[in-house]
């Protein structure tokens, strides 16, 4: 893959130019021929919403995980949702999660009716603080969602004591944990219900779509849940040998995933591998280039886990440099290079700022470390090209504007 790159900054110029002729994307999904005529021959087939596809890859992302069942969804955000109603979580409960995440994560919480606790996170990893936490459970605590923040596994170990002292319902959150391991251990291969993400910008993607492992029983009532509460789908009613009878166990959701997204599934399974040996090239070219920089906050990594490297997250250092971080993504853009901010804290939002009362502040680790943070583009569509371009306008902006 070539790189539109060759315009280097004037180091005697006032003006800025940019490090490439071309806008490097942030995080564009990573498609091929293979993914083509899977869908095309999903197309040509007489079955293009659940069914046999979405039923296979299943069986091939548990298989790849070592989780003891799957189910596929439209998002991971029905995986979350998913889990908590098959979990009995309620009016008048209360769930506690990270304010340093997607809104999904606490948005389930309150499509359930419940409420959702926010807590910080540690200051190295940005994982959820499992002290917060712990000092987060009040009698009404019925569910922990953790969230694998930027693909980091989050202290499974400390978090998972707490919930089974207090008899609480651990969802994990692993939007970005795909395929991460926690002490050798892949990251849904247990039996608590995971979430994961197939979204555009993931690591594997199916346009849109989720999936959510765990215990088989527990996937099962899941799937009734995910489907209207119809008892039979579409799969077990219109193919060879279904029946048309169904019986509605429950007010359910219409969560399904289809054969179209289940086919960019399959081929996406097969290259991650691959896409993950590629991220981790690019991981390693950042730290080599940014360990020098005082200025910068480089993501880490702790000995027991696996990471799985969905996000490249620096971290500006107070007080170095001349300019704050909105200023650095401008100047990241002149350069015409892609970047995002992972996330604004919840707490920070209207709603949850306005409904429950959370102010500036209430959570400080998290919020110094939003004001401060930016994530590069890692995506494996990189060339080493486009590599050498990022780290030449990081590099550029910490020089021109250090005090």
């Amino acid at each position: 893959m070539t790189s539109a790159r060759s315009i280097l900054p004037d180091d005697t110029a006032d003006e800025v130019r940019p490090v490439r002729t071309d806008f490097l994307a942030f995080a564009p999904p990573a498609l091929g021929e293979e993914e083509i005529a899977e869908v095309a021959d999903t197309l040509r087939s007489d079955w293009i919403t659940t069914g046999p596809k979405t039923s296979r890859f299943e069986r091939e992302f548990a298989a790849r995980l070592g989780a003891p069942g799957a189910l596929a969804l439209n998002s991971c955000t029905a995986g979350l949702h998913t889990a908590l109603v098959t979990g009995g979580i309620g009016r008048g409960d209360e769930v506690i999660t990270s304010t340093l995440t997607f809104a999904a994560s606490a948005n389930v919480a309150e499509h359930v009716g419940a409420r959702p606790v926010l807590v910080d996170v540690e200051p190295d990893t940005l994982q959820m603080d499992p002290e917060r936490v712990r000092a987060a459970v009040t009698p009404k605590t019925r569910a922990i969602v953790v969230v694998h923040y930027a693909g980091h596994p989050a202290d499974l170990d400390a978090i998972g004591a707490i919930a089974a002292e207090h008899r609480l319902l651990m969802v994990e959150d692993a939007a970005h944990a795909l395929p991460a391991r926690y002490r050798g251990r892949m990251i849904g291969s247990g039996t608590n219900p995971t979430a994961f993400s197939f979204y555009a910008t993931k690591n594997m993607t199916t346009g849109e779509g989720g999936m959510l492992t765990g215990d088989p029983a527990f996937l099962r009532r899941a799937r009734t849940v995910s489907l209207h509460g119809m008892s039979r789908d579409g799969w077990n009613r219109y193919a060879e040998g279904g029946h048309w009878f169904y019986e509605i166990e429950m007010p359910g959701f219409k969560y399904n995933m289809t054969d179209i997204q289940a086919s960019l599934g399959l081929c996406q399974l097969r290259k991650l591998e691959g896409f993950q040996r590629r991220r981790r090239e690019v991981v390693a070219a950042y730290h080599e280039a940014f360990a020098g920089e005082d200025a910068l906050e480089l993501p880490v990594e702790r000995n027991d886990v696996e990471h799985a490297w969905h996000l490249y997250v620096l971290r500006l250092r107070p007080g170095v440099l001349a300019i704050d971080r909105g200023r650095f993504i401008e100047e990241m853009t002149r350069r015409r290079i892609g970047t995002s901010v992972h996330f604004i804290p919840l707490h920070l939002h209207p709603y949850y700022r306005d409904t429950y009362g959370y102010g500036p502040g209430q959570f400080p680790v998290a919020q110094s470390n939003y004001e401060r943070m930016l994530s590069l583009p890692l995506h494996p569509g990189l060339s080493d090209g486009d590599v050498a371009d990022v780290i030449t306008a990081v590099r550029d902006i910490v020089r021109r504007y250090r005090r």
